[in-house]
């Protein structure tokens, strides 16, 4: 088998991190839409719904407990591009203008045994 079409190391964490954020999400409450949808612009890793209110989600996942909080690697110029890939995904769905929407960021910290060693869930961490 050729090694393009092995999922990467980094693919696989994301998967892992999207996976952990999708559960944790559902028992909370959420339905989920869509999970990595894409356009010209780039991809929403999670779109959910609760209530009334779309929730797009940024899932950062990161490995060991000495890595920096996935949280922070969140730079402003990916609050932009998140923010513009909310309202591609708004227009795709011709979605009225007055539908509520937030940006939630998910950390997940992978622990050196392989399991979650913590997942952050941050609602409307990224504001216009």
């Amino acid at each position: 088998m050729s090694g393009a079409s092995m999922p990467s190391a980094r693919r696989r964490l994301g998967d892992f991190g999207e996976a952990a954020a999708v559960a944790h999400m559902q028992k909370q409450g959420y339905r989920l839409l869509v999970r990595n949808w894409r356009c010209p612009l780039g991809e929403i890793d999670l779109v959910a719904q609760q209530d009334d209110q779309v929730v797009f989600v940024e899932v950062r996942t990161r490995r060991g407990s000495n890595a920096v909080a996935p949280e922070e690697s969140v730079t402003p110029t990916k609050q932009q591009r998140l923010i513009a890939l909310a309202y591609a995904y708004l227009e795709a769905h011709e979605l009225p203008d007055s539908t509520p929407w937030r940006i939630d960021v998910i950390a997940v910290i992978i622990g050196s045994n392989g399991h979650i060693a913590r997942l952050t869930h941050l609602p409307t961490a990224v504001e216009e």
